[in-house]
């Protein structure tokens, strides 16, 4: 800095401390206070303390959490369980040695395997998919599975105790190892495949190839001269679930061994690149080909698309966009190999003895008793199962079709009648009651169930593997659960409503009394009286309170005279007639508790919509005149700018107005706007008193929509078995290079 700029810095700094002399000396007096009273002495401890605790746990958890984040990666991949690259050459004394350090695989290559550029130039990255639950023993045998690339293998199964090695076969001529033709003739004839409760092209053709393929084999010693190029040997370690490679025509290649569990399709297991939808999807056609559901169901799905649409339109703009390249094109098909190679492997490890030789022998004679007394009891239960299966079956079940279709009939005529619009864009009247809306839901559900039943029925039919019906299982089984708990806990407050009727009916008749009537009215009353000590408008004050307070008394029924009333005034006793028919409501709301605890809550928000319709009515009359007055002082407000709206091309523009229109227009804004605010206290009285009422139903129409759709079938599921819900896979890797 330059000696002239430092001087005058310092003088800027000590006229600044002349001129706030007073402000310096109090920070000075602050200071020993401070001092004198330990404050400083606290403050240094408190510093010391946090700096240890950084030094002793924050900086050590920091540098765990870095190099813990250098050694794991994730990725779209399949679910696994470790992953390491292995350098392999075609020399042993350039094959690299593989240690364990914890859960860490590492890679120590030879001296020589720089020197030869094997590991700065390999030759591509072979990637092997390999079972976790694959044999680990020290017995030779077979892999087979699917090349799906030149650098990606697929691991089916490994049989053990069939060779493919012709220069084994004839080192081990007296061993039980098998021909290499056999294995082919297998595999090609379909003996590995006996007994197969489906086609196998099903699940061939899922997995993206017509016919399994011999890889290699494990644990026996390759040789180039007899042995395929293309093979992989591998070789297992009982101490370890990472197998050793080895492959002439990938020597310079880098292995990358990728574990993954097998989904167990018997239990329903399976992996999924997307999370799966348990929404009540595929509306079902009614008899016409009209659709259940509401054109507001057809509205949000428009907006779906059309926001799906747009995002992909945005993914367009992207600064750098990489086409997917051939290893994640091949994603689908390798999660549809995990997924069906359980029962692949399954089937040809049973089969895999069928490859020997076999003796056959005739039946002793006490195999013979019994296979006559199995003959015996197979006779009697043919009998009993004949009748069952032609008789009492079919009796049954077209009674139970009867039974349906009568329920299908009859639910069509109810859905009908709630979906009915008078005019295409009025409102339907499952649109209006919370009543009518559950019954149209539980109609939807008892229409659908049959239809998902007889989906899920197909799955026996084809592999457990084919997964296409899982997500229609869940939700099946969901919208039973909840429909089951429902009812469950609907019998639970049915009965408490039944046996106390009359005290639920009084308590809820005294809170609608002091809430919703004397409440109001006396807060209408406070508001004609100059409220808080605003300035209102009395005489228009009184007006509003006064129409407001005689719609009440009329609601009410009580202010006036029994000889005043007469037969043409049926509802000029609303809630006085309603209080004697009170506890009759409230035992027919119990009663219908036993459909379920959705249709009392259903019932209850109708109930308070009917019984606050004048809080609606007020709020609806008052939002009207509040809307009607601001927007004529907005047009008058043009008028002293000489502007007005031009309502043909939505906009403003100029105009030139008399003086007698803009003497009448400012008479007119000085009148409206010295009355708005006596409108605004009115309008918002009734729109937070609407805005309670609304709150109430939303709770209402949350613990409906709890009751109706919560996934509690999903959430056990996933707590009892997290691989039946798949999510996107990821990929864990551990590795390490020495």
């Amino acid at each position: 800095m330059h000696p002239f700029s430092i001087l005058t810095l310092a003088i800027f700094v000590a006229g600044y401390i002349t001129a706030r002399w007073d402000l310096v000396t109090r920070l000075y007096e602050l200071a020993l206070f401070a001092i004198d009273h330990g404050v400083l002495t606290r403050t240094l401890k408190g510093f010391a303390i946090l700096s240890l605790f950084f030094f002793l746990f924050i900086l050590p958890l920091g540098r765990v959490a870095a190099k813990e984040s250098n050694l794991v990666g994730s990725g779209p991949m399949s679910k696994a369980t470790g992953c390491r690259e292995l350098i392999r050459s075609s020399t042993p004394d350039q094959r690299p040695t593989v240690s364990r350090h914890g859960s860490s695989c590492v890679v120590e290559a030879p001296s020589n395997a720089l020197q030869n550029g094997i590991m700065v130039t390999p030759n591509g990255l072979l990637r092997i998919f390999w079972p976790s639950d694959a044999p680990r023993r020290k017995e030779g045998g077979t892999i087979v599975g699917w090349k799906n690339s030149d650098l990606d293998i697929f691991v089916v199964s490994i049989l053990k105790g069939v060779e493919v090695s012709v220069i084994s076969l004839l080192e081990y001529s007296t061993s039980n190892f098998q021909k290499p033709r056999r294995v082919h003739n297998a595999l090609q004839v379909g003996t590995l495949f006996r007994n197969a409760p489906h086609p196998l092209g099903q699940l061939l053709h899922l997995c993206g190839h017509s016919a399994v393929q011999i890889l290699g084999s494990v644990n026996l010693s390759p040789s180039d001269e007899f042995s395929d190029p293309n093979w992989v040997f591998a070789f297992t370690d009982p101490a370890s679930s990472f197998p050793s490679f080895y492959s002439s025509r990938y020597a310079t290649s880098a292995v990358q061994v990728i574990l993954f569990d097998r989904p167990s399709p018997t239990q329903m297991q399976y992996m999924s690149l997307a999370p799966i939808s348990l929404a009540l999807g595929d509306k079902v056609s009614g008899g016409d080909g009209a659709l259940f559901g509401s054109e507001i169901d057809e509205e949000s799905q428009k907006e779906r698309t059309r926001k799906a649409k747009l995002i992909d339109k945005v993914g367009l703009h992207t600064v750098i966009r990489h086409p997917p390249t051939p290893k994640e094109l091949l994603l689908p098909t390798i999660i549809n190999q995990i997924n069906c190679s359980a029962e692949i492997a399954q089937l040809m490890v049973k089969n895999a003895p069928l490859l020997g030789t076999r003796e056959k022998r005739s039946l002793s004679v006490g195999e013979r008793v019994v296979e006559s007394a199995t003959t015996l009891w197979e006779y009697l239960f043919t009998i009993v199962w004949h009748f069952v299966t032609v008789w009492l079956c079919p009796s049954l079940t077209r009674g139970f079709l009867v039974g349906l279709v009568c329920h299908r009939v009859i639910a069509e005529v109810i859905l009908r009648i709630l979906e009915w619009r008078l005019r295409p864009d009025s409102m339907a009247l499952k649109d209006i009651s919370a009543t009518a809306q559950q019954v149209d839901i539980r109609l939807q559900q008892f229409c659908y169930w049959p239809i998902q039943y007889l989906t899920l029925r197909k799955r026996k039919d084809e592999w457990e593997s084919v997964t296409d019906r899982h997500p229609e299982y869940i939700r099946f089984y969901n919208s039973l659960w909840l429909v089951a708990n429902d009812v469950i806990i609907g019998i639970a407050v049915g009965f408490y409503i039944i046996e106390n009727a009359e005290w639920v009916a009084f308590q809820i008749n005294t809170i609608l009394s002091d809430w919703t009537i004397e409440g109001l009215r006396d807060m209408i009353v406070w508001l004609t009286d100059g409220p808080a000590g605003l300035k209102l408008n009395n005489e228009l004050a009184v007006f509003l309170g006064a129409l407001f307070i005689w719609v009440i008394d009329y609601w009410k029924g009580r202010s006036f005279p029994a000889s005043t009333l007469t037969a043409a005034d049926p509802w000029s006793d609303c809630v006085g007639n309603l209080q004697e028919y009170l506890p009759h409501v409230i035992y027919f709301i119990g009663v219908s508790s036993f459909a379920g605890a959705s249709m009392p809550i259903s019932l209850f928000s109708d109930l308070i919509s009917v019984l606050t319709v004048h809080i609606y009515c007020f709020y609806t009359a008052s939002a009207r005149i509040f809307h009607w007055q601001l927007t004529i002082i907005v047009s008058l407000f043009h008028l002293f700018r000489g502007k007005k709206h031009n309502i043909l091309r939505n906009r403003i523009d100029s105009c030139d107005y008399d003086l007698d229109q803009l003497l009448l227009g400012t008479i007119l804004f000085t009148l409206l706007s010295f009355l708005l605010p006596t409108v605004i206290v009115f309008y918002l009285t009734f729109t937070s008193a609407r805005m309670a009422i609304i709150f109430l139903k939303a709770a209402l129409d949350t613990l409906l929509a709890c009751l109706n759709h919560f996934p509690l079938f999903a959430l056990m599921l996933r707590i009892k078995d997290s691989r039946r819900l798949p999510g996107k896979p990821t990929l864990l890797c551990r590795w390490g290079l020495s």
